[in-house]
């Protein structure tokens, strides 16, 4: 018995693909790397099926590559999203991601005092991993994001 492939979101000729990111981060993904606000073509499906995830969404993204530390931020809320560069069709590249050692302006602090939270100042946090679960300590008030109160700052 031979099983039939479909395409479910059509493929690219240049660009990149995010791939494996959990169907429920999809548009945080979208928000943290600024594809709201670029006009380059954006195929994104959601709720596709995922040996690994269950259900997962994928990002084609035409004519655009990104740097290492953009695609990076994607990794505090998809860890196990996976990227390819593709030229002419093809995969050239495939990207694995890695949790920044410290990240700028995606999150929030969640201490409601924090000078972040009431000042123009743009957030700092060095990553912890800690028994594989992220965790963000806060440059300026030293307190700790967990996963459960992660906000992301949203770009638009």
């Amino acid at each position: 018995m031979q099983m039939e492939k479909h395409l479910k979101v059509s493929a690219i000729k240049n660009g990149t693909v995010l791939d494996h990111i959990p169907a429920e981060q999809l548009f945080k993904v979208i928000d943290i790397l600024g594809l709201s606000c670029i006009s380059n073509q954006i195929t994104f499906g959601t709720n596709l099926d995922s040996k690994l995830l269950g259900k997962k969404a994928i990002i084609k993204i035409s004519d655009r590559y990104f740097e290492s530390d953009e695609i990076n931020r994607i990794a505090l809320i998809a860890p196990q999203a996976k990227i390819n560069i593709i030229q002419n069709f093809k995969v050239v590249e495939k990207r694995v991601l890695s949790i920044p050692s410290s990240i700028k302006g995606i999150a929030k602090c969640m201490n409601p005092v924090c000078v972040t939270n009431h000042q123009p100042i743009e957030t700092l946090f060095t990553t912890i991993t800690d028994e594989n679960e992220l965790k963000l300590l806060c440059h300026y008030c030293e307190k700790i994001t967990d996963k459960e109160n992660l906000k992301i700052i949203s770009n638009n």
